[in-house]
């Protein structure tokens, strides 16, 4: 302990947790109380390199020093000092990250630039990958839903080791962001259970790789070096990792040098841990984190095999329970790209920003002033259907070749039309959380509740059609950012302010308001538009 946290711990000054959230677009810091009131909150925008084939790249070099910017500036903003910080939590996309010698970074696509050095969670290069991993039927396969999606990280290392072969030989470690955040604060090696048992085929219920599945699909290499590349020590979220922040990561953070580090999770299961602990035991709900794409977390207390959906996962978000994990490749995108097709969208995008909001606001504000309640704004998308597979189906149809489906459309270029169109799209994302939902109550892992989370999921409206959508009470927590209030749990508990995660849950996490699902005529329609949904997928696959 630093002398400075010894004066802390002496004067009984309040404790703070630092919670860390990399999403795809910005790297986001918060300050919390130990009671989970976030005091301060600061943003930094990290680029994002697309191009054809599916590519899209970023840069570990350029996210570390977002975060350095983001959490020296929400310290200032709270005024808080570093010795008042118990615990550090990270949490990010579940993107690769590529790393030579002396952590030095290596180019991971066809622009040969070494600072693109991480393949992003979207990216879809290795669909054929995929598909090879699926074609072998390994028994691994059963505890990702039954199929390996092109977003994980085996078909990507696959890929690299195909297409860029020197690349892959001269890699010191493979990391998936979250495990490469916490080596850079601490240089602990260690990986999070929830990193590589959810996007690595990591076997957390056993303590194992599995061997032989890496022999089989062509990575054996990585077997045959007992896996000193993608980790070897695998620990659960909210571990204290190394001898804490190293003496050149706190300089760079504005911390001290010894601050806990706790392991990290993925952005998603840092939504789960920070909602679903709100009401108690978390099995009776469905995390559910709207962002740029939507993830579902089911925990249960015994492994459920559900097909299409990823898991079950032993100890990746609740220790010593099971996780069963779905959502939509792109969720929030999705409804940006929707928007962004239609004629009037540039004179709506323009005016929102003269209102000092985004896009998605303006159009809730507009369609609850033409509806005489929220529920009843669906109303307003009579005779429209959208299936927002715009980057295939993640669950529960595992079809990275499915793509969207717009149905409906006339000749209206107005305002209204462009309103009608973006409720048609929330809708859609409710239907495709309802498909994940019963698919996991046939499977024999049946929720009460959603608990959302995610900056795409914040507008009352959504909140409410989504009830009306899948029929499910809607619950939302008092944290503005239950994301990064999750990655700040973590960072508690590593510094020793809580027992368990679940205990964490449950003291740092609290309801503000439940959105229950209409009945009535309202419930007959999203019944009728659902079968339209699930028909106009039908279709799709069979024109296909």
């Amino acid at each position: 302990m630093t002398s400075e946290h010894a004066i802390a711990g002496a004067t009984k000054r309040p404790l703070f947790v630092v919670g860390v959230d990399v999403g795809t677009g910005s790297a986001r810091a918060g300050i919390f109380d130990t009671a989970g009131g976030m005091v301060a909150s600061a943003k930094h925008d990290i680029s994002l390199f697309q191009a054809s084939g599916g590519i899209v790249e970023q840069s570990s070099g350029e996210i570390w020093n977002a975060v350095c910017r983001a959490v020296k500036e929400a310290l200032a903003l709270a005024a808080v000092s570093p010795g008042q910080i118990a615990g550090l939590g990270f949490d990010a996309t579940c993107s690769l990250v590529v790393l030579g010698e002396g952590g030095r970074p290596l180019p991971v696509g066809p622009s040969g630039q070494p600072e693109r050095d991480i393949i992003v969670w979207m990216d879809h290069r290795a669909v054929a990958q995929a598909e090879h991993i699926n074609a072998t039927g390994h028994e691994v396969l059963k505890y990702v839903g039954g199929r390996i999606s092109p977003e994980m990280e085996t078909p990507k290392l696959l890929w690299l080791l195909q297409n860029r072969p020197a690349v892959f030989a001269a890699a010191w470690q493979f990391f998936d962001l979250t495990d490469f955040l916490t080596w850079r604060a601490t240089g602990d090696l260690s990986r999070s259970t929830c990193t590589v048992t959810c996007k690595w085929t990591y076997l957390a219920h056993e303590r194992r790789w599995d061997d032989s599945y890496f022999q089989t699909i062509g990575l054996g290499v990585l077997a045959q070096e007992a896996f000193a590349r993608i980790g070897q020590r695998v620990v659960d979220p909210g571990t204290p990792l190394g001898s804490g922040l190293s003496p050149a990561a706190a300089m760079e953070l504005g911390l001290l040098a010894g601050t806990p580090v706790a392991a990290g999770v993925i952005d998603a299961h840092a939504g789960g841990i920070g909602t679903v602990g709100a009401v108690g035991e978390p099995e009776s709900s469905l995390a559910y984190v709207f962002g740029t794409s939507s993830c579902t977390m089911t925990t249960t207390r015994s492994p459920v095999f559900v097909p299409g959906v990823w898991g079950p996962y032993f100890s990746a978000m609740v220790p010593l329970a099971w996780l069963n994990e779905g959502g939509q490749s792109v969720a929030g995108a999705a409804i940006e790209r929707l928007l962004s097709m239609h004629p009037a969208s540039v004179d709506a995008r323009r005016r929102a920003e003269q209102e000092g909001q985004p896009l998605p606001g303006l159009l809730a504000s507009l369609a609850a002033q033409a509806a005489d309640s929220l529920s009843g704004t669906v109303w307003l998308a009579q005779g429209l259907h959208v299936v927002p597979e715009f980057l295939g189906n993640r669950a529960p149809l595992a079809d990275p070749h499915a793509r969207a489906v717009i149905a409906g459309l006339g000749m209206e270029t107005g305002l209204d039309s462009l309103v009608a169109l973006y409720i048609a799209g929330i809708c859609s994302i409710g239907y495709g959380l309802r498909q994940i939902i019963e698919a996991q109550t046939l499977a024999g892992a049946p929720i009460e509740r959603v608990m959302i989370s995610g900056g795409a999921g914040r507008l009352d409206l959504v909140r409410q059609l989504l009830a009306d959508a899948t029929g499910k009470p809607v619950l939302a927590t008092q944290a503005d950012e239950p994301v990064l209030l999750g990655a700040a749990m973590l960072g508690g508990l590593a510094g020793g302010c809580f027992d368990d995660v679940r205990s964490a849950m449950a003291g740092m996490s609290r309801i503000s308001r439940v959105y229950e699902p209409a009945a009535g005529e309202i419930a007959t329609l999203h019944e009728a538009r659902f079968r339209a949904f699930t028909k106009l997928q039908d279709v799709a696959r069979a024109v296909r």
